[in-house]
């Protein structure tokens, strides 16, 4: 017998050719997932109108704090010509219909067999890619897809409801439906006016155009020059409830007769549960029972603590395979570095065979790096009834509904996951393992739980961003030109492995075989320089360091382009080169990313980094040149007893056209930040599987009080809108670190900068 995975099913119909043609022509009707409640009208998959004109917008991406689920609500809106104050929004069910085409056209080396490479050009107009995100009902939030995926969805969603409002209206005043237009929510001609809510049943009974008649513009705001808080006119929908405290995320779950569960993991990896006393556990008031787990002891109670509690007494014991340990990681790495077989991810001109002997070549040293946000892994299960519910809050819901069925032996149909908020996720909540868990312990207790991570368990059992060593060297010219620039990489193959993850299910130790010793191109993004350096060759060591890794905000770029913009500024120093002048040089491609460079100079009263002005430069592109985004940002920062102080960081910022000036500054504000905590915190070193913090406090995290100063300017662009949200991320720490080196004259290779010290 041969089993057949998802993988092995799509290698077939990428091989085969006939089963593909059936494939195409699979049924696509979705229902209506946003089903109207009494005194609602639905018009499609993405909107409806109640009686009291309220306009439901269904988002289909997870609300984790970058503000969503203002943004989809807001291009429907404004296409729709609703008003901002009567917009309500409804999380989207798992469906077909909200497909998140980009990202699997993306993601699709991690989907695809590696039996048919180039059998498919993986765009996001691909025939394979869209069938493969609609029958999978892939709507994984990652990487600034958001608006790619979903802005003309929900423009043609939001322009065929005008237009059938329109009709609606015409109809009832015996006029042109194009003298009707739509704006503020009624439906207006010459002096007469209709609330879309006196139309929508009509209205919802109409077939919809065919295509759906488009504003001439989406939305958008513009951002002004030096005007950097700059109000904006769709302030977020989820603030009140935010602020007031009302705002429900997937803690605050609360059902009859719940009950909740705590949990301890084994280190990693292939930990096994071999002992624990359950006996201690029932003199805790509270305890109800011990469910265990082959990795894992949970502890079920009527309140967490009493589960806590329970664990502490229980005193679970684990074996171990192969226990990960910083000492043996760094010294992997290291040897993987020197001597380890590399593969070639990307070049420019003719690579790196004009290099010879170079005259610079500097090593950069990176360390795992934690995600913890503010709200650990918290999942509620109730199985009733041969039917599993779940709420939790999941950046790719149909994968954790389809691995919490499997884990209990249920179809997936039988499976109802409710989308909650997170408090925070970092990429972290694209993994199910907390779902997992809690859909057996519901199987073993018979009613309502809740499972709740603790913050050790979340530094534990989470997956750092991997460990990464970087060598970059370089053939110059007379004056500093950089003529060859060569990237080298040794890094684990995380990409993969968080793809048989994720797409397979597969266990973490699975999953690192799984990724093999091949190349992964998602472990070296951005380690193409923006700059107009005419030979570049970027490598790929593969590394297998026994310690499970996985995404986190920012991606490779968060070490990419701390080594490429520090190696760029100590170029531009050991050649007595003023650092700003020296990439402007290099930059005459791109003149978008000058003009950053350029604001950021003069938002910040740049001096020329001249040694202790504790000013410090850098900037990156991520994406395409054509569509992509790109950043520039001046830290001040100095060292003293305390530790680092930075002062004060200064952004200048092009995204292309903004369609919510407000979220677009949280963001890279907020990215800013994710950024110095990686810059100075948020690693652990492992001994025997175990991390040595268990706090957040020992995290050097930054504080409230640590948060410099920060000024951020969007500049004017047509070009194509990019998500802001991990640009910030990418550049901070080199900024600090060449802010450092201005005030000190030493130089950090090192994240967390003093990591090695």
């Amino acid at each position: 017998m041969v089993l057949v995975s998802r993988r092995g099913l799509l290698a077939g119909a990428a091989v085969g050719g006939g089963l593909l043609v059936a494939w195409a022509l699979w049924p696509r009707d979705y229902g209506l997932p946003l089903a109207p409640a009494e005194g609602e009208s639905a018009f499609n998959a993405w909107l409806k109108i109640g009686s009291d004109g309220i306009v439901t917008v269904a988002v289909p991406q997870l609300e984790m704090g970058q503000g969503v689920t203002t943004l989809l609500p807001q291009v429907i809106a404004v296409e729709l010509g609703a008003d901002w104050r009567q917009v309500a929004v409804e999380p989207a069910p798992p469906n077909g219909a909200y497909a998140n085409v980009p990202l699997a056209a993306k993601w699709a080396p991690l989907w695809l067999p590696e039996a048919t490479p180039g059998f498919v050009e993986t765009k996001s107009d691909d025939l394979v890619v869209r069938r493969f995100a609609e029958h999978t009902r892939f709507m994984a939030t990652a990487e600034g897809t958001s608006l790619e995926a979903y802005e003309q969805p929900c423009r043609e969603a939001a322009a065929a409801a005008r237009a059938m409002l329109n009709e609606a209206a015409a109809s009832r005043w015996d006029v042109p439906v194009e003298e009707c237009e739509a704006q503020s929510g009624f439906v207006i001609h010459g002096d007469k006016r209709l609330r879309f809510a006196e139309l929508a049943e009509e209205a919802a009974e109409l077939d919809p155009p065919d295509p759906a008649p488009l504003r001439a513009e989406s939305a958008f705001e513009e951002p002004i020059a030096g005007e950097a808080d700059a109000a904006t006119s769709y302030p977020r929908l989820d603030l009140p409830s935010k602020v007031d405290g009302s705002h429900l995320f997937a803690g605050d779950i609360r059902l009859p007769g719940m009950v909740y569960a705590a949990i301890r993991h084994g280190p990693m990896d292939q930990s096994e549960l071999s002992r624990f006393d359950v006996g201690k556990a029932r003199s805790v008031t509270g305890f109800i029972s011990a469910i265990e787990g082959k990795s894992w002891l949970a502890a079920v109670a009527d309140n967490f603590w009493a589960a806590e509690k329970a664990l502490d007494a229980m005193g679970a014991r684990f074996t171990t395979v192969t226990p990960a340990d910083s000492a043996e990681i760094e010294q992997v790495l290291d040897e993987a570095l020197r001597e380890g077989a590399g593969y070639r991810v990307a070049t420019r001109g003719e690579g790196d065979a004009a290099m010879g002997k170079p005259n610079l070549a500097l090593r950069y040293d990176i360390a795992p790096a934690q995600h913890q946000p503010l709200e650990t892994a918290t999942a509620t299960a109730w199985l009733r009834d041969g039917r599993l519910e779940l709420w939790i809050a999941s950046q790719a819901p149909e994968h954790t509904r389809e691995a919490a069925a499997r884990a209990i032996g249920l179809a997936a149909e039988d499976v109802v996951l409710y989308p909650m908020p997170a408090g925070g996720s970092f990429d972290r909540r694209l993994e199910h393992g907390h779902a997992i868990e809690a859909a057996l312990i519901a199987r073993e207790v018979g009613r309502p739980v809740q499972l709740i991570w603790s913050r050790w368990q979340e530094i534990l059992a989470g997956y750092p961003r991997a460990p990464a060593v970087a060598l970059i060297t370089a053939k110059l010219g007379p004056t500093g030109t950089i003529q060859v620039l060569r990237s080298r990489f040794a890094t684990p193959p995380w990409g993969r492995e968080f793809g048989a993850r994720l797409f397979d299910n597969a266990t973490s130790w699975s999953a690192i075989e799984a990724s093999g010793g091949g190349p992964d191109p998602m472990t070296v993004e951005g380690a193409m320089p923006p700059y107009g350096i005419p030979n570049v060759a970027v490598d790929h060591v593969p590394v297998a360091t026994g310690l499970p890794a996985g995404k986190m905000r920012g991606q490779a770029h968060g070490y990419t382009a701390f080594a490429i913009e520090s190696f760029i500024d100590e170029v531009a120093a050991r050649n007595n080169r003023e650092p700003l002048s020296f990439r402007i040089e290099m930059l005459g491609q791109d003149i978008r990313l000058v003009e950053c460079l350029q604001r950021a100079a003069r938002l910040a009263d740049w001096g020329g980094g001249d040694d202790g002005s504790g000013q410090g430069l850098a900037c990156h592109r991520m994406g395409e040149a054509e569509s992509g985004g790109r950043i520039a940002c001046i830290a001040t920062a100095r060292r003293d007893e305390g530790g680092v102080r930075v002062t004060k960081l200064t952004a200048a910022v092009d995204v292309g056209r903004i369609v919510n000036l407000d979220l677009a500054r949280q963001q890279i504000e907020g990215g800013l930040v994710f950024g110095l905590s990686l810059s100075l915190g948020s690693s652990v070193g492992y001994a025997r599987g175990l991390p040595m913090v268990d706090r957040l406090a020992d995290l050097n995290l930054p504080l409230l009080a640590d948060c410099p100063e920060i000024e951020v300017d969007f500049i004017r662009s047509n070009a194509p809108a990019f998500d802001p949200g991990e640009l910030g991320v990418a550049v901070v720490a080199p900024a600090i670190a060449n802010a450092l080196f201005s005030a000190s004259g030493v130089r950090f290779r090192q994240l967390p900068l003093f990591s090695g010290l």
